[in-house]
């Protein structure tokens, strides 16, 4: 069984060469969201992450909330491997497939469907796999024949359809999303989430950090909100909703 356990988890990111300036720590607490401080070495840290401790367990689908910088991203990228925390545990058991930065990764000079083979084959697919599932990914873009052209001329939103399809593919222990819905027309979005129900379903644990309501109330079962890198409430959907709104 897929499991998660962080434990007194810390992320700072130090700033060098910045002064002490009362104006200028204001002014990246306003842009950044997480707490001004500094570390043993006396430099200048934002807390991205300030002594989180969570544990998730199979059937978890975690919607993450929380303003700009609270640190849902940073969460989601300690969760990937991305980020090594400053000090704390992180403690994960089964595969993880982090939908973070979906459109990383696109080669810009090759085709559509040449992108689904490099991305399917960095993803841990197999040449015979991706074969067998290229017709579903094609269709699941809704490209149509701009998949023949090369990306570069593919607007973002065509971009991100195309990684989302080919990022959809697998079916993971341990599901990580931010922000992946709104790249399409009523139709792309309508088989989106059919297929994102579907991965959901088929995951043991989610997390998932999103501005939509909506989405965290159709796809969670529990929500997590974060403030300065701070758990400030963990648990029903309803109420961290509520106490989001009521800031």
């Amino acid at each position: 069984m897929a499991q998660i356990d962080l434990q007194n988890v810390y992320v700072e990111f130090p700033l060098y060469d910045m002064s002490a300036r009362s104006l200028k720590k204001n002014f990246l607490q306003l842009a950044t969201g997480g707490a001004v401080g500094k570390d043993l070495n006396h430099r200048i840290v934002i807390n991205a992450l300030d002594n989180l401790s969570l544990s998730l367990r199979h059937g978890d689908q975690v919607g993450l909330i929380g303003h700009n910088g609270s640190g849902k991203s940073t969460l989601l990228r300690v969760l990937a491997n991305i980020y090594e925390p400053t000090k704390g545990q992180v403690r994960i058991q089964g595969h993880i497939s982090p939908m973070l930065d979906t459109i990383l990764g696109v080669e810009s000079e090759f085709s559509g469907y040449e992108n689904i083979y490099i991305r399917g084959t960095l993803l841990g697919l197999t040449r015979k796999q991706i074969k067998k599932q290229a017709a579903e990914i094609a269709e699941l873009t809704g490209l149509g024949d701009y998949l023949s052209m090369p990306t570069r001329t593919y607007s973002s939103g065509m971009k991100i359809r195309l990684a989302f399809a080919i990022s959809t593919t697998i079916q993971p222990d341990i599901l990580l999303i931010d922000e992946i819905f709104g790249a399409g027309d009523a139709e792309f979005m309508e088989r989106a989430k059919q297929k994102m129900t579907s991965l959901l379903n088929g995951s043991s644990i989610v997390v998932m950090a999103t501005h939509s309501d909506d989405l965290i109330k159709e796809f969670c079962n529990k929500a997590l909100l974060l403030e300065s890198g701070q758990v400030k409430y963990f648990g029903s959907v309803d109420k961290a909703l509520a106490l989001y709104h009521a800031k």
